[in-house]
């Protein structure tokens, strides 16, 4: 079990930088500190905890320090290759829930010495890994109007600056000036530098044309202004209403003119998804989930405030990797539990097929490809068999439906809506241009292992999937059941 720790330990330390030990005869201290320097960041959560529930008459360095555990915890735990993760789960709190932790901790802090410069530092530093980045730049000035030679502060200043896009002289002018950047003409889009066409707003509050958001986002999944983490779909986020009126309304003649430039641009099919790696999922296939380790929890807090979609992908069980073929889901549900859980209730939408991953804060991230079915010609022989295969599918599926076996077997009560849903798919038979839906539909009613769903899910010839279905429903060893 310690190697097994050890392994999910990121080699980082405290550093001594980070505690102080200026408060003297103050019990669990230096055990805290002593903890906090050996990268043991829990145990000298609780060290701190056991002197403050003490309530000693001066709690600052007490405060500042589980502030500082509190974001090293959270910065550990972005870290851990999701690889890892995947192995063997990892519980506790999610990295967001730490720092709001650590957050309180600095708002207390500065209840106590409002004058000292590290009491902002800890404020911002924790501001930051919330990604609430204007009210980390404004942390860090307050301590700097304190302490103008503070090197910390400047330093993390100037990290916030370079990451955010700020230049030298504005970060200058922030110092004098304490206002908040913002665009010489808030009509234009700050990555084309042109007037904004097909705006859309992200959650942090920036606008962009749709065409330039989807192209920064291809480069990574973060505000091209801010650098907040930004699960949106460009192609399918609606555009900014009152914004796009505004300047229809005020700019005609720019408009027509950025209208015939824009309509030659054509919106690529590639778009970023976070992955929640578990099973293999159909299209309009429905399961509930439970979220309960820490960078779930973080992921599903993030695309809550997005489009409220994600990839959900397996394991090979053969070489351990992540299959290619996956199935976005939408979120439909989000209920947050008292103990910082998730449960969700997620649908599954459209298949993808992975081009790269890479880690973020600890789970996966893919740049993905839409996939559909290979369209049928108009007259094709191809059409005329699928066609008829709709045909024989839908009867074989009302028969399932006829006899209704399975329902013996489960509560009628709980099940009797989805049960009611499905059997409407296939009271007609499907016009061809709804096979590839139907033939979804069909799969779910199927009780299939992972490898077959994930053949199901990767073919885009309708015709091999229909004829595979009819097999498994022709088959006395396959039970259909709901999923």
């Amino acid at each position: 079990m310690a190697d097994e720790e050890q392994e999910l330990r990121v080699a980082d330390d405290g550093g001594e930088d980070d505690v102080d030990d200026q408060q003297q005869g103050v019990p669990n201290l230096e055990p805290g500190n002593a903890a906090f320097r050996r990268g043991k960041f829990e145990e000298a959560i609780k060290w701190y905890t056991e002197a403050l529930i003490a309530q000693p008459a001066d709690p600052a360095v007490l405060l500042s320090n589980r502030c500082a555990a509190y974001c090293k915890l959270s910065e550990r735990l972005r870290k851990i290759p999701a690889e890892l993760s995947e192995k063997r789960a990892i519980f506790g709190l999610d990295p967001m829930s730490l720092v709001q932790l650590g957050l309180k901790d600095a708002e207390k802090l500065l209840k106590w010495r409002k004058e000292w410069p590290k009491a902002y530092l800890r404020k911002g530093s924790a501001l930051v890994l919330l990604e609430q980045y204007e009210e980390a730049r404004d942390a860090f000035l307050d301590g700097l109007q304190l302490d103008p030679a503070n090197k910390a502060l400047q330093n993390a200043l100037r990290n916030l600056n370079a990451d955010s896009g700020a230049q030298p002289e504005q970060e200058n002018s922030q110092q004098q000036k304490r206002g908040k950047l913002e665009r010489l003409d808030e009509l234009d889009c700050t990555l084309c530098l042109k007037l904004l066409y097909s705006p859309v707003t992200t959650p942090c509050g920036h606008s962009f044309c749709r065409a330039c958001l989807l192209e920064a986002m291809k480069h990574g999944n973060k505000c091209p202004m801010c650098r907040t983490v930004l699960f949106v779909s460009p192609r399918t986020y609606p555009v900014s209403v009152t914004l796009n009126n505004l300047i229809q309304r005020n700019f005609p003649e720019e408009y027509k003119e950025r209208k015939v430039e824009m309509d030659a641009v054509s919106l690529g099919g590639e778009e970023i998804l976070p992955l929640f790696v578990m099973d293999i999922l159909l299209p309009a296939q429905r399961t509930a989930l439970n979220i309960f380790e820490p960078r779930y929890r973080l992921m599903v807090r993030r695309v809550m405030e997005g489009n409220h979609r994600m990839g959900m992908v397996g394991l090979d069980d053969t070489t351990g990797t992540l299959t290619t073929v996956g199935c976005e889901v939408e979120i439909r549900e989000c209920q947050l539990l008292p103990d910082g859980r998730f449960h969700i209730e997620i649908e599954g939408r459209r298949r993808f097929r992975i081009n790269r991953t890479w880690d973020q804060d600890g789970y996966r991230v893919a740049q993905v490809q839409w996939i559909e079915d290979t369209p049928l010609e108009e007259g094709s022989s191809e059409r005329e068999e699928v066609s008829d295969l709709l045909k024989k599918v839908s009867a074989l599926a009302k028969l399932w439906f006829q006899r209704a076996e399975f329902l013996s077997r489960h509560d009628r009560r709980a099940i009797m809506n989805m049960v009611v849903d499905m059997a409407k798919q296939v009271e007609n038979t499907p016009d061809i241009s709804q096979a590839e839906s139907f033939s979804f539909s069909i799969a779910n009613l199927l009780h299939t292992s992972p490898q077959e769903r994930l053949q199901l899910l990767s073919t885009t010839d309708t015709r091999e999937r229909l004829e595979r279905e009819m097999e498994l429903l022709r088959q006395g060893s396959h039970e259909c059941c709901v999923q």
